[in-house]
């Protein structure tokens, strides 16, 4: 689709305007529900669109024999199990809190969840399902989420093309086309080099009746340049992990943003966008003086006395554009001088008679 709505936000594939904004708390929280409001109310005062959690138990989404695919030397947990196991400690009653603490800030509660229970309870806290790319092929829960009908953001992570198209597929089956792909690389963190913008373009060109997004892996170091070459590429809907302290060891906090990261990241987008303008060319109201005083007029070179014939060696062109424009130079060229026109004196066309083979 072309447009949806998320929240209070309607995003419409046919409008340049600023993306919707994800701040992904995720599991940044480490259990502190404190926390997560703290964030909540940054990502609020900051400018951001929507917040997101994770929602799943350790038991329903990893085997305890499951190996880490992330840098071991910024989180050193070996399996994915005991770390996820560390910060599985929201659930209902956590979550429906802090969706009404977003509302209050006003803002977007969003969540990636993991299991059927998880996507179940949180149907009536999100306006909108995540689905993260580790779950692309995961046909009966995508299906699942899809019978909902609520719109689906859909990372790609490590995916290939029809992967993406089966996974959009299985959506549509069930009814539901509010669908939003988002570019992304599953590595934790993503080298610069690796992070591909430029398939931003590619899938909005397979997707063309879809709103297209990114989610961010890439280190906070150069982030406005990542984010921002990813919304000028196209991406109407952009999510980067956040946390409230980016020097804390482990998990995600070393390739997230922070309160400060977004809101210089907005500001510049707000100031890009104002830069930007509309995608349609025409002068301005404030350009109405040059368009009269930069531009040339047609300029009399000498002399020219009452009843000469005008000819080109008579003319030339000089600001201002008060006079007769250059661009009517063929009309003047063989006209008659209807009184003298002095060296350097603007023409004008009360002085000149325009011959009638010019006029015809």
């Amino acid at each position: 689709m072309k447009m949806i709505k998320i929240g209070k936000k309607v995003i419409d594939k046919s409008n340049f305007d600023l993306p919707y904004i994800i701040a992904e708390i995720g599991v940044n929280h480490e259990g502190d529900l404190e926390k997560a409001k703290e964030m909540i109310e940054e990502v609020a005062k900051a400018g951001g669109d929507a917040v997101k959690f994770q929602v799943y138990k350790a038991e329903t989404l990893a085997s305890k024999y499951s190996p880490a695919y992330w840098d071991t030397s910024k989180e050193s947990t070996k399996s994915q199990y005991e770390l996820f196991k560390k910060y599985d400690k929201f659930w209902k009653k956590e979550f429906e809190e802090l969706t009404d603490y977003a509302k209050s800030y006003k803002i977007d509660f969003l969540a990636t969840p993991f299991d059927i229970e998880s996507a179940d309870f949180i149907e009536n806290l999100v306006p909108a399902y995540k689905i993260a790319s580790a779950d692309i092929t995961n046909k009966p829960f995508i299906k699942h989420i899809a019978k909902k009908g609520k719109p689906i953001i859909l990372s790609t992570g490590a995916s290939t093309i029809s992967e993406i198209w089966g996974a959009i597929q299985w959506i549509r089956e069930e009814g539901n086309d509010k669908i939003i792909p988002l570019h992304c690389v599953l590595n934790y963190p993503t080298e610069y080099e690796e992070a591909n913008l430029g398939a931003i373009k590619k899938i909005e060109e397979l997707f063309p009746d879809y709103i297209i997004g990114y989610s961010d892996h890439t280190l906070p170091e150069y982030v406005d340049y990542v984010l921002i070459t990813a919304w000028l590429l196209g991406a109407q809907v952009i999510e980067k992990h956040y946390t409230w302290n980016k020097n804390l060891p482990g998990n995600d906090h070393y390739h997230s943003i922070d309160y400060q990261d977004l809101k210089m990241i907005i500001e510049k987008m707000k100031f890009i966008k104002k830069i930007i303008g509309k995608f349609e060319k025409h002068y301005l109201p404030s350009e109405e003086i040059a368009r009269t005083y930069a531009r040339r007029s047609l300029v009399a070179k000498k002399f020219i006395p009452k009843g000469k014939v005008i000819d080109k060696e008579d003319i030339t062109w000089k600001r201002p554009g008060t006079g007769i424009s250059p661009s009517m130079i063929d009309v003047i060229v063989g006209g008659v001088a209807l009184d003298d026109i002095e060296e350097d004196e603007i023409l004008t066309f009360d002085k000149i008679r325009l011959s009638n083979n010019k006029l015809e």
